[in-house]
């Protein structure tokens, strides 16, 4: 059970820090544009432990065309005869990409081994290859930060409750995340056994603590901006032209065109 829970941080300090930060992931992405770099972070932890929300944070002023959210479905018959890793190769990125992980290939190291969706072999083989495959994913240049986001229980129960009566926030909840509750000490030892297998030096694991969540997105991009040697790239220059002299156009008649009803005049 988790002790006191500190005060949360004041929403005008979150949101200052999370300007300034979210600049900063801005020029990150320019940088890895420019020198071609492929940037991988994974995202992982309970259910509601606050990843969604940190990686809308993280994207939210990027380009989609170089910063791109991998949230894969559940394997479809086809997949599920592939080598494991396979479908999850196939969205990693190519030079001056970021890819964000939304669940990534530790699911089967947490949700697939609890709930019994692979065999204790699977899971074993899956602990023996991980490693490997990210030291391969290393040594071929890719930059990984795999981040693990920490949630008391006491907090998570409380954050299943808000979504249950919020109907903007009811389609988070699914009766896998609620079941989860009644697997806390399980995904607790896998999650441990997990880390012992997969912590390795080339690409460890960061935990992040979620219990707070504007302290848990400041905490974790602060860390993934000083952890990447990116520098600030000069866009290029850009004069706003003249607009030319009109030609005669004459815009059609707006009778001809069918318009969206202009349902703000009735509020």
């Amino acid at each position: 059970m988790a002790g006191k829970k500190a005060a949360e941080l004041p929403r005008k300090v979150y949101e200052k820090e999370l300007l300034r930060l979210q600049t900063e992931l801005v020029k990150l992405q320019e940088w890895v544009r420019a020198s071609g770099t492929r940037l991988v972070v994974v995202f992982e932890g309970r259910d509601a432990a606050g990843k969604g929300g940190t990686i809308k944070r993280v994207a939210e002023h990027l380009n989609p065309r170089v910063a791109r959210i991998a949230a894969l479905p559940k394997p479809t018959e086809r997949e599920r005869t592939q080598w494991y890793f396979q479908r999850y190769v196939e969205h990693l990125p190519a030079a001056g990409e970021i890819v964000l992980f939304d669940r990534s290939w530790y699911n089967r190291a947490g949700v697939e081994h609890v709930m019994g969706f692979c065999t204790k072999e699977e899971h074993q083989l899956f602990l023996r290859q991980c490693p490997i495959f990210e030291r391969m994913l290393v040594e071929a240049g890719v930059l990984l930060r795999k981040y693990w986001f920490s949630v008391s229980d006491t907090e998570q129960q409380e954050r299943f409750r808000r979504r249950l009566e919020d109907p903007l926030r009811r389609w988070k909840l699914s009766p896998m995340d609620l079941e989860s509750i009644t697997h806390w000490e399980a995904y607790s030892r896998a999650k441990d056994e997990m880390l012992v297998h997969t912590d390795i030096s080339e690409a460890p694991w960061y935990v992040v603590e979620s219990d707070d969540k504007r302290r848990a997105r400041l905490n974790m991009i602060a860390h993934l901006l000083g952890s990447v040697p990116y520098r600030d790239v000069p866009p290029p220059v850009l004069d706003l032209p003249k607009r030319p002299e009109s030609t005669g156009y004459e815009r059609p008649p707006r009778d001809l065109q069918t318009y969206v009803p202009n349902h703000a005049a009735s509020l």
